[in-house]
């Protein structure tokens, strides 16, 4: 694997927050973590009492709404590497889906750019897209939900 890659890898999971990525190239695979495999795991604090970052009326808002709005059933589609989510073809473009979109397989849903090449994100449900919850130009992780499809 060219060392160029591998230091793109690395600005990308610093730029993005990521703890860990690995990538498979043929037989080559490159997995790179902020942390060490062999830290001691020193008293990790319950959840209720890490504090909260302070967030804005209106991310707290988005945030609220991102949950009521996301379904218990339907399909969903998760993104398959780290990237840059792109809801339109172009900046002004009419994006692929917008909630309440029949959608059928093989369908584009959206792009992901990675280490600049844009990966298209096909469906691989048939069905209506029920919620979308990734913000267009944010990055997002692998395996982070994208869309929620209801049959």
């Amino acid at each position: 694997m060219d060392i160029r890659k591998v230091k793109k890898l690395i600005e990308l999971l610093e730029e993005s927050g990521i703890a860990e990525i690995e990538i498979s190239e043929g037989e080559e695979s490159v997995r790179i973590s902020r942390y060490s495999q062999h830290a001691p795991v020193v008293g990790v604090p319950a959840v209720g009492a890490m504090p909260l970052p302070a967030a804005t009326p209106g991310q707290a808002a988005a945030a609220e709404s991102a949950v009521a709005e996301a379904p218990s059933r339907g399909h969903e589609v998760k993104a398959p590497m780290v990237g840059t989510y792109y809801a339109a073809p172009a900046p002004g473009a009419k994006p692929f889906v917008e909630i309440g979109s029949q959608i059928q397989v093989g369908d584009t849903l959206c792009i992901i750019e990675a280490m600049k090449m844009m990966n298209q994100i096909e469906a691989t449900h048939s069905g209506r897209v029920v919620s979308i919850l990734a913000d267009n130009g944010e990055p997002v992780e692998f395996d982070q939900v994208l869309f929620i499809i209801e049959d």
